[in-house]
């Protein structure tokens, strides 16, 4: 492995022990056209409330009902970050940080924007249990592609949306699901509702995380953590399905779409064993292009993750009417039940994990170095149970493409 050489972004004291903010660099990393690598945060440290009660003894929070989606806040300026890194022989160091910014200079925070009709967010609370309000800049930033401009997209979860990012982090435009826009009115840049309607139906806190752009810079590749909650959660719940959109970067507009079927959950093996693990735990958080319409997707659950490669081939293309929110049955229903008659896209299995115990879990972010070689980093959360940003360096046998 190759830590991250940087010290610690905040050290909080709080009533039971203090609590050590760290950087947090795993949502997604990104190769520019110069060659730089880059990384992005998420929206900022943040706990359960079970975790900030038992951890951090932030007993306030007992005495108060609140959704179980809540998540604890502690430090709200600590946010949407990229990070241009970089990757010695023994570890990796942080040449320099942008943190996205609006036009006039603020930076954005991490906390949920108002809510859509389906976009429910979640809500966030105070050391105190206070709710805090939400933010209508608000992101959870969690996929990171480089553009030939110099600029970025990033992907967020809480949408979910896309946000397009000057070559020194300022936001200019950000692309929501039609119908969305309105819930995001009072945000300081553009908002545009040019995105499929149906990503509103994203499972809370599983929206736009694995992102790349092809080559020649006109299509972006998209992958759903997971499977959608559409009609309702017990479509995402039973769902075996994932889906991978071909995007239009100028427009937004859907161009093609597949559905990305995930292994068996048995066959995570570190996941099975730590405890119960089921479809709904599998995630697809990083998808990189090696060849035209030719990905390697990092599917994952907690312990265990595997790289698996796919190709886009116009023959296992989803009918468009899955991409209409009224259709019925949903693709997600279908997923469920298996049916045989949706074409799936193949898989072929590069590496699995399991059989390196010597690379860790929880990661979320993937890069290529170079056609037999690949950078994964972990999400450590901010270290907000003490765990710090590790890379590793994979060397293949064969090149990529």
């Amino acid at each position: 492995p190759l830590p991250l050489d940087a010290p610690p972004l905040a050290i909080l004291p709080m009533p039971k022990s203090e609590l050590t903010i760290l950087p947090g660099l795993g949502s997604g990393l990104t190769k520019d056209s110069a060659g730089r690598i880059w990384a992005v945060c998420d929206r900022g440290p943040n706990l359960k409330v079970k975790l900030a009660i038992e951890r951090y003894g932030l007993t306030a929070l007992a005495g108060k009902t609140h959704p179980p989606e809540a998540k604890v806040m502690p430090c709200p300026a600590i946010g949407p970050t990229l990070s241009e890194l970089v990757v010695g022989p023994d570890s990796v160091t942080i040449a320099k940080a942008l943190h996205i910014r609006d036009a006039a200079g603020a930076a954005i925070g991490g906390l949920p924007p108002p809510g859509s009709d389906h976009g429910v967010t979640e809500p966030a609370l105070d050391v105190n249990g206070e709710t805090i309000p939400p933010d209508p800049s608000g992101a959870d930033t969690e996929g990171l592609v480089a553009l030939a401009d110099g600029g970025f997209i990033v992907g967020d979860e809480y949408g979910p949306s896309l946000l397009h990012l000057s070559a020194e982090g300022v936001v200019q435009e950000r692309w929501v699901p039609a119908g969305c826009e309105s819930a995001l009115a009072d945000a300081p840049y553009p908002v545009r509702g040019c995105l499929p309607a149906i990503a509103a139906r994203r499972q809370l806190n599983r929206g736009f995380e694995a992102l790349d752009v092809s080559a020649d810079g006109r299509t972006l590749y998209l992958a759903f953590q997971s499977a959608l909650a559409h009609p309702d959660a017990v479509a995402h719940e039973q769902g075996r399905w994932t889906r991978i959109w071909k995007l239009a970067v100028a427009t937004g507009e859907l161009m093609a779409e597949f559905a990305y079927p995930f292994d068996p959950s048995s066959s995570f093996r570190r996941d099975c064993a730590a405890g119960a693990f089921d479809w709904s735990d599998l995630k697809v958080s990083e998808l990189t292009e090696v060849a035209p319409d030719r990905l390697l997707v990092l599917e994952r659950g907690s312990h265990t993750t595997k790289l698996q490669l796919v190709s886009l081939n116009p023959a296992h293309r989803l009918d468009p009417a899955f991409a209409d929110p009224d259709t019925r049955p949903t693709l997600e229903q279908l997923s469920a039940a298996g049916d045989p008659a949706v074409p799936l896209l193949e898989k072929t299995l590069l590496l699995s994990t399991d059989d390196h115990p010597e690379i860790g879990p929880d990661l979320e972010g993937m890069v290529l170095l170079g056609p037999q070689s690949l950078l994964i980093v972990n999400d450590n959360d901010f270290g907000i149970e003490g765990v710090r940003t590790q890379f590793w360096r994979l060397d293949l046998p064969t090149p990529l493409a």
